[in-house]
């Protein structure tokens, strides 16, 4: 088909409206949104100001209606400073944390989240226990050396309605060992971060309790609470150990409920390998690579958290003791 023809078919002529000149326009607005990380921004203005307004009108909202809201704005927070972490480049760092550093979440410093997310990057150590800072494993000899109740908890842990219940109880239990820990060797540089954190919790609940009227309590049971169920979901069965790194980091598809939850990090094996590919283009480069990702990880895949859940949901996905220290 020469011009002409394309031309002719592409519909009648209606030049004098300049349809190309508004598209063009149309374009290089969106050229400009996402340059600008115009979704992220977006997803921040929606959760501040959703999250804003379920705690100003809290008293006219059904418990059962906040808690699953509130729970859903805390862990979309947490997914959005994670994407402040690795992405959301067209803003300058300190824009970047400010955007994120209000704790709605309320336990843990982003500082200090920043500092552990980034060694839990290096892909090499995935899932080794005390170098990888998000692996759920233990040494062989540590395991042995656990009591029955602890080893039965840490099992139970290991199923999705665990670690959903167990998991927010236990990672807390680990966070105050370990900063406790680091205070009885003399080590200091987290108490700054916590002062600050303090102060941030301070200015929040001065608008929670102080302007709205919300006991803290009940923040902490319908806002707080649900949203480190939700946030537990995803990283359930995101890795598993492999003889070769590429394969202890898993794709799991979804709907967008929880795509959008988790801004797509539960494609999380593609994060791995471009972890400062944005949140919204990731789905892109799924359906461009599928076939080559799924061969980098071993497959190792679902198609949705249902699927995750029929199979783990009251049974142990696996045994968390890091198969390489049961060859010593």
């Amino acid at each position: 088909m020469n011009h002409s023809e394309r031309h002719a078919a592409s519909g009648p002529d209606v030049s004098a409206t300049h349809p190309p000149r508004r598209r063009s326009a149309r374009a290089r607005l969106l050229g400009k949104f996402y340059r600008w990380d115009g979704p992220t921004w977006l997803v921040a203005l929606v959760l501040y100001a959703t999250w804003a307004l379920l705690i100003a009108f809290h008293e006219s909202i059904a418990w059962w209606v906040m808690a699953p809201v509130g729970g859903y704005l805390v862990a979309w927070h947490f997914s959005l400073q994670h994407e402040a972490i690795h992405s959301f480049r067209s803003v300058p760092q300190w824009l970047r944390w400010a955007v994120v550093m209000p704790p709605i979440g309320l336990w843990l410093p982003f500082p200090l989240y920043f500092a552990s997310h980034r060694q839990h990057h290096r892909n090499s150590q995935l899932t080794e226990p005390g170098i990888d800072t998000e692996s759920v494993y233990w040494k062989a000899h540590a395991w042995d050396s656990l009591s029955p109740m602890r080893r039965r908890l840490l099992m139970a842990n290991q199923t999705l309605a665990g670690r959903v219940l167990l998991g927010p109880l236990l990672r807390l239990e680990k966070l105050v060992y370990r900063e406790l820990e680091r205070l009885r060797m003399g080590d200091r540089s987290h108490l700054r971060h916590w002062l600050v954190h303090a102060l941030l919790l301070a200015l929040l609940f001065g608008y929670v309790s102080g302007i709205c009227a919300m006991p803290w309590w009940q923040y902490l049971l319908l806002f707080a609470w649900p949203g480190f169920c939700f946030g537990w979901v995803r990283p359930f069965i995101e890795h598993r150990y492999g003889e070769h790194p590429d394969q202890r980091t898993a794709i799991i598809e979804s709907n967008l409920f929880w795509s959008l939850l988790f801004l797509n990090n539960n494609y999380h094996a593609i994060h791995h390998r471009h972890p400062r590919l944005a949140w919204w283009r990731i789905p892109a480069y799924w359906r461009r690579h599928r076939e080559r990702v799924l061969r980098d990880n071993g497959n190792f895949h679902f198609p949705g958290y249902a699927a995750v859940a029929s199979r783990w949901l009251v049974r142990p996905v696996f045994k968390p003791v890091h198969p390489p220290s049961l060859r010593t």
